[in-house]
């Protein structure tokens, strides 16, 4: 038998993030491509991780994480979330929040499960869809509010229907649901039941009042819902690759499994780190991060809106998507490769997050960076006019 790559990798393109983020590195760009966080890391955290080398914190851990990081995490849920997690039984800890999806949906979907999508979508949620073999179903959602109907959600639900993907805060359109939102997807899962997977990695990015409310809380909702966090953009430490998941006893039991098989652990020294962030930083913390990433919000989508790439505002996360149609090319690349080359700065092409052809009409930019890089970019996006 001839030796040929598995026919899977024939649906798996490497990411349009990384490809835009090795271009601009080529080209001595200035990087909005990738949503890498390149602010301060939280003084605590570095401290807790450099002790944890020196106390001898650098073996394996549990397949699910150490006892200090997954109780720090189970108090931050009832805190903040108002989810009740046994720290024994509930909760593992993975390689960053995109290793705990992966386990997730490696462990609960089967070849053929479907899985309906929100359009537009992170690109690693439709990749980790599939390279486990399951059927994404995308429900597309409308500019500049990123809003739908009940009835695109119902008509997306068949007899193979599996799970329903719910980020919000969300990347990379900065929708957050409404409560109204969350209850309509927690009322089709319950009715169809589905799992619910809740990627809720940015839930303290949150501008204009609103506040996080996580669909596992809503009721009869615990046990159809793996609610998937991390603290690699909490903490500006997106190297780390410290996420983790939540789920009823049964689901965690063959998430934590397929995590071991996978990543045996998350390196041991940066989840004291974290557990040391979580435990030490007052609540004060996450309220400054949001009207700071709030600020940067308001001067980037302002410069966006002058030089007449038209911005859609988000709600959370730290991402913006900005109508490039005005610009030259047929295709969201070419239109990123022109404005790379115009201004020195990059963004990712719409085609990342879009199945269709709106896709070429977005550019995705990550505005997660220092006060001196954000304000090189808005200097040279004012340069022109489009």
């Amino acid at each position: 038998m001839a030796r040929t790559v598995n026919r899977r990798m024939a649906d798996l393109a490497q990411s349009e993030i990384r490809a835009m983020t090795q271009a601009c590195v080529s080209m001595k760009g200035l990087n909005m491509a990738q949503g890498v966080c390149d602010t301060p890391v939280p003084p605590v955290v570095l401290q807790g991780a450099e002790q944890a080398v020196k106390q001898g914190y650098n073996v394996y851990t549990r397949f699910d994480g150490l006892p200090e990081l997954r109780q720090a995490i189970a108090r931050k849920l009832a805190h903040y979330n108002g989810i009740q997690a046994n720290p024994e039984t509930e909760i593992t800890v993975s390689a960053g929040a995109t290793g705990a999806f992966h386990c997730a949906c490696a462990a609960l979907l089967g070849p053929g499960d479907e899985v309906i999508l929100f359009e537009p979508y992170y690109q690693y949620h439709l990749s980790a869809l599939l390279a486990v073999e399951a059927a994404p179903v995308i429900v597309k959602m409308r500019a500049p509010e990123w809003t739908y109907t009940l009835s695109q959600l119902e008509q997306a639900v068949t007899s193979m229907t599996k799970a329903i993907i719910v980020n919000s805060p969300g990347n990379p359109s900065g929708k957050v649901f409404t409560r109204e939102e969350l209850e309509a997807v927690a009322g089709l899962a319950r009715r169809h039941d589905l799992f619910v997977f809740a990627d809720e990695i940015y839930e303290y990015f949150l501008y204009d009042g609103r506040s996080h409310l996580s669909i596992a809380v809503l009721p009869d909702m615990a046990e159809q819902t793996i609610t998937i966090g991390g603290y690699s953009k909490t903490f500006s430490v997106t190297g780390w690759r410290i996420g983790y998941s939540v789920a009823a006893e049964p689901w965690a039991q063959a998430i934590g499994a397929m995590n071991d098989l996978l990543y045996v652990c998350a390196p041991a020294p940066l989840q004291m780190g974290v557990a040391s962030g979580i435990n030490e930083l007052p609540d004060a913390f996450y309220q400054d991060l949001a009207r700071e990433y709030q600020r940067k919000r308001d001067r980037f989508c302002s410069v966006l809106a002058e030089t007449g790439l038209t911005p859609s505002i988000p709600n959370g996360a730290y991402y913006v998507l900005a109508d490039v149609s005005k610009l030259p090319g047929a295709t969201g690349k070419a239109r990123a490769m022109y404005l790379l080359e115009k201004t020195g700065v990059a963004g990712v092409p719409g085609e990342a997050f879009f199945s269709g052809q709106a896709g070429a009409n977005f550019i995705r930019f990550s505005y997660a960076k220092t006060d001196s890089d954000l304000d090189e970019a808005c200097r040279r996006l004012t340069r022109v006019r489009f």
